[in-house]
Formats: C-alpha cells, sequence, structure tokens
C-alpha cells in the first residue's frame, strides 16, 4: 500500500471529525507512518481531552471547530497538507426525524471543508462516503450523496489550481461508534435480548483497518474526482447475531423491532452505471469522474465504457459471509479480541 514512505515524514494532517473511532485508528496510523502532526478537529472537548490522555503524543494537536463554521476551521487547516474529512451526521434515523440538521453538516458542512482547505494551500482532502449515498431513500444516504456531487463538482473547478479532491465509499465498519455489533454485545453482556430489524437484511462488512486503508489508498493514489471503493463481503443480521452468540457463548433471545425509518434491506456500494466506468484495483475499485465541462460539443472526447449491462454491486450479490466466516470477520477487531480474553 505504501509508495513512498518519505511521504509522510514531513506530513501535517487534519481530521475532522477525529475523536471518533475512524479519527482515532487514522491518527495512529499516520502517527506511527512519521508524520509531523496530526490536528484532531471536532467541537467535543471532553472527547478530545480523553485522546490526549490515551495518546500522549506531542505531535498530535487538537483543534476545537465545527465543520459548520468555515471561519473555525481556518486556523486547523492552515499549514496543513492533508485533510481527512470524517465529521457527519451517520445515524440513519435521527438523520430521518432531523433532515435539516444532516443538510448543514453533511452537505454545508463538506462545502465549508472545501472552500477553507482551498482558501488554506491544502494539497488534498478525503472525503467519506457511505453505501447509503448509492440510491439513496434516507436523509443521511441523500445528503452524503450531495457531498459526493459537491467533491465532484469542486474537483473539476480546482484542477491545476487547488487542493485534489477525491473519495471513499464503504459499509458498515465493525465495532465502529453507534453501530449495531457493539450494541449487540453490550445486551450479551447485559444478558438482555437481542433488537433485530429483519433477519434477512443484508449489510456490507468490514474491519476498520480495511477503512483506514482505503483512505491511505486514496491519498496514495487518488487523482482529482475520484472515488474510491473496498470490495467488500457482506452478511444477513440473522448470521451477526448467530456468530456473536457463539464467540460469546450465549443463546439470547432475539427482540424483533421491524425496520427502522429510513433502512434499506439491502444496501448499494457500486451502480452499474459506476462500475461500466471503474478500474480494477484488485481489492478495491477505483471510479473516475467525468471530467468534461458542460460544452459537449466543442472537441471533447468522452470517457469510453463498457457498453454490457452491469449489475450493481449490492450486499445481496457480493460474497457472502456464513456464521464461520463472519466470527473470523469479527475476531479482526482489537476490542472483541480483548473482551475474549483472546488479546
Amino acid at each position: 500500500m505504501i509508495e513512498n514512505p518519505t511521504r509522510y515524514t514531513n506530513l501535517k494532517v487534519a481530521i475532522t471529525g477525529g475523536t471518533g473511532s475512524f479519527g482515532q485508528t487514522v491518527a495512529r496510523r499516520f502517527l506511527d507512518l512519521g508524520a509531523a502532526e496530526v490536528r484532531i478537529v471536532s467541537r467535543d472537548e471532553t472527547k478530545q481531552d480523553a485522546m490526549r490522555s490515551e495518546f500522549k503524543e506531542s505531535r498530535l494537536q487538537f483543534f476545537i471547530a465545527d465543520v459548520r463554521q468555515r471561519d473555525s476551521l481556518h486556523h486547523a487547516f492552515r499549514g496543513v497538507d492533508l485533510i481527512f474529512h470524517a465529521a457527519a451526521l451517520k445515524q440513519v434515523p435521527s438523520c430521518e426525524f432531523f433532515p435539516e440538521q444532516a443538510l448543514r453538516t453533511n452537505v454545508l458542512g463538506s462545502e465549508n471543508v472545501i472552500v477553507e482547505a482551498a482558501q488554506c494551500g491544502v494539497k488534498k482532502v478525503v472525503f467519506l462516503s457511505t453505501d447509503k449515498a448509492v440510491q439513496p431513500i434516507n436523509a443521511m444516504g441523500m445528503t452524503k450523496a450531495l457531498m459526493e456531487k459537491l467533491v465532484q463538482a469542486y474537483a473539476r473547478r480546482y484542477v491545476g489550481g487547488g487542493p485534489e479532491l477525491c473519495t471513499v465509499r464503504y459499509g458498515n465498519v465493525l465495532f465502529s461508534r453507534g453501530s449495531v455489533v457493539p450494541l449487540f454485545i453490550d445486551r450479551i453482556q447485559k444478558g438482555a435480548a437481542l433488537p433485530v430489524t429483519a433477519p434477512l437484511m443484508t449489510r456490507f462488512l468490514m474491519p476498520l483497518e480495511e477503512a483506514v486503508g482505503l483512505v491511505e489508498l486514496a491519498y496514495e493514489q487518488g487523482r482529482a474526482g475520484d472515488l474510491f471503493i473496498r470490495k467488500s463481503p457482506a452478511a444477513k443480521v440473522e448470521t451477526v447475531v448467530a456468530a456473536l452468540q457463539s464467540l460469546f457463548a450465549t443463546a439470547l433471545p432475539v427482540d424483533l423491532i421491524g425496520i427502522r425509518h429510513g433502512e434499506k434491506m439491502h444496501e448499494t456500494l457500486a451502480t452499474g452505471e459506476e462500475l461500466r466506468k471503474s478500474e480494477d484495483l484488485g481489492d478495491h475499485l477505483r471510479i473516475p469522474m467525468d471530467s468534461r465541462d458542460l460544452n459537449y460539443a466543442v472537441a471533447t472526447r468522452a470517457p469510453e465504457i463498457a457498453t454490457e449491462e452491469t449489475s450493481d454491486f449490492t450486499s445481496a450479490n457480493t460474497v457472502q459471509l456464513d456464521r464461520t466466516g463472519t466470527e473470523r470477520m469479527l475476531l479482526r477487531v482489537p476490542e472483541i479480541r480483548r473482551l475474549l480474553g483472546k488479546e
């Protein structure tokens, strides 16, 4: 993955939403790679203080700022080479009830990051998106889809004269804050019934290390407007429950609560249209942006794409993990291994 390790030696990185599970892991990774400075940009002083105490690292700097307020980002971004934009409202039901808040954070906040990055001379910005942005039916996915469009629109404008903007898109990161696996484990530890929306619902699964590897790939190889996707496997919700019950040697009842506001039975990581113009990188896909302007007829050659019918890449037609495969995936999570006494 690392093409040129010396690129990291003098690198100054900022991570919006950096106190989250993803932000902390990326921070640790880039510090280990020798980055000169990693800046955590968020608005929660309590989480920042906890992170400061845990890391005890002089190269890790903390900035109280809010992506909704562009002027608050200036001090945090000044002198930075690379930004990972992870700040977002991510809970699907919450965004359904407060779509105006999702709009302000996920769309307008992302535009603030783009514009301020350009003002501060940042070289590259990697934006985090989600499978819910593909053919979205909920406010969270719709705002992330708009964020992706903003990134590509500004990427066209900035070619040759601004930061290089690209995006990564992925599904469920195991054990990330607010996700279902920590909730299930908490219920297991309390001996309580496990709340299940729909047993046959499928979700893409990836450990946090792969999510970090994806943004690292975007930093290393991403060009203006690129979108990167990890070819992730998926599992049914009932399979995840069975795997956790097996790992923790329990047989708790399941409480069927039904599909929540805005949820899909199956998610999509890439449409057939995107796949037709994608570049296969092995474990990943690179989907380049269409860099033409609105003058389609002016001596501009259209990008060549395959013409055969291509299916969407969904959590229903990707590799399906059985219970054993899901257990192996769960055991890649350090927190789960610690809880099981395997670390």
